[in-house]
Order: structure tokens, then C-alpha cells, then sequence
């Protein structure tokens, strides 16, 4: 469960197990997806901000290459595409 004393680490670690067990292959989505709205909500923005730019180093760095950019909302939120 997230709160608002949920750590980076903890937070990052939840994004990544549900972006390999929710998200389907082919699918679109950002962090924000991998995160219920209430939970979203909770996390501090300068928190969301820092997560988003980890799990984009996670997605380009990684040597599975399961993730891939594929641009961003108007919002300047990226997108993700699961191979």
C-alpha cells in the first residue's frame, strides 16, 4: 500500500513488478498507469518526478529491453510500450 512516507525504492519496486505482471505485450502505458489513482495521489510530485526519470533510465539501460519509450502525453508524461 502506498502512503505518503512510501520510499522512492518502494515505489519504484511497485512500478516495476506491475509493469511486468499488468501490462501486457503491446501495450501502452505510463507510471502513473502502474499505480491506482488514490495511491497516485498520495506520492509527494517531487517524488512522482523522480520516479518517472528512474523507471526511464530502468527501460533504456535495462538489457532485456521489455520497455521502450515511444513519446510523451501533452502532459509531458511518458510513454512506455511493453514488448
Amino acid at each position: 500500500m502506498v502512503t505518503k512516507d512510501t520510499t522512492l525504492k518502494e515505489l519504484f519496486d511497485t512500478a516495476c513488478l506491475s509493469a511486468d505482471t499488468i501490462v501486457q505485450s503491446g501495450e501502452n502505458f505510463r507510471v502513473k498507469d502502474l499505480f491506482r489513482g488514490v495511491e497516485w495521489s498520495r506520492i509527494p510530485k517531487g517524488l512522482r518526478t523522480k520516479l518517472g526519470s528512474m523507471f526511464f533510465s530502468y527501460a533504456v539501460g535495462e538489457t532485456i529491453n521489455t520497455f521502450e519509450p515511444i513519446g510523451k502525453t501533452p502532459q509531458n508524461q511518458q510513454i512506455y510500450r511493453k514488448k
